[in-house]
């Protein structure tokens, strides 16, 4: 590998630029995961940020947590027989239900994904 160096004044810099960080959104549980691998886990946030590989991590696991929730929302609902029937017959009970079956959900993937 050759270095190649810039100069700038009386001395030479070397021409060192990092590789290209993904571009996108890490989301809602990419910062969770974040703020806990820094606060908990700072050997591997700093390993990850060095080797470049943080922000897809973050990305992933943003992606990985929303699917989760999703199907496990919806297992919940089913197992709790929160149908579209429902829906149709009582609007507000059905709501209800179903933000708790979201709650729930979000509360076993944070724990599992997010914060492991």
């Amino acid at each position: 590998m050759d270095i190649t160096y810039t100069k700038h004044g009386d001395y030479y810099y070397p021409d060192l630029a990092l590789p290209p960080q993904p571009t996108g959104d890490i989301g809602r549980f990419g910062r969770m995961r974040k703020k806990y691998l820094k606060e908990y886990q700072p050997d591997t946030f700093a390993l990850m940020l060095m080797e470049n590989t943080l922000t897809q991590h973050l990305m992933d696991i943003d992606h990985e947590a929303k699917e989760q929730i999703e199907l496990i929302t919806s297992q919940l609902a089913q197992a709790e027989g929160v149908t579209e029937d429902l829906k149709a017959r009582n609007q507000l009970g059905w709501i209800r239900a179903m933000n708790s079956c979201q709650v729930r959900a979000e509360e076993q993937v944070i724990r599992e994904i997010v914060l492991s």
